[in-house]
């Protein structure tokens, strides 16, 4: 077990230091596991709020009207569910020594963009290529 690198509260990663160090990947680290938790929590606050409102509603359009509720509810959380596997395997990528670094072409992804999305697995240029190949073979 490696030891626990010191984080100020008020560090940010920034360009003029060594790119994927120590301090930068651990407070990727911690920015993840506290999102994680996050949605979690969430998570728990929806099936509590679901099992409280699993009553019969004798008037129709009230019926509709949480079903409606809930279905959004649910597909919130299955979106965040697929986020949360996201962030376990950005966690691994912490630990294994890749994080921060794009899958398609190696290059580091930016610090701005690993601050505003950390689960990024691609540059913003690897990305926006992707998605225009992706737009193109949907639209045939």
């Amino acid at each position: 077990m490696k030891a626990e690198v010191f984080l100020p509260d008020d560090y940010r990663p920034a360009e003029d230091e060594p790119f994927m160090n120590e301090r930068q990947l651990e407070y990727f680290r911690r920015k993840l596991l506290i999102w994680k938790q996050e949605l979690l929590d969430q998570s728990s606050e929806t099936i509590e709020n679901l099992q409280d409102s699993a009553r019969n509603v004798p008037d129709l359009a009230d019926r509709a009207s949480e079903e409606t509720d809930r279905a959004l509810e649910l597909r919130t959380r299955d979106r965040q569910r697929k986020l949360v596997s996201k962030i376990d395997a950005a966690l691994r990528r912490i630990d294994e020594g890749e994080y921060g670094y794009c899958e398609m072409t190696g290059e580091p992804i930016s610090l701005k963009r690993l601050d505003a999305r950390p689960i990024a697995t691609m540059t913003l240029e690897a990305q926006e290529k992707h998605e225009r190949r992706e737009k193109v073979h949907r639209d045939e």
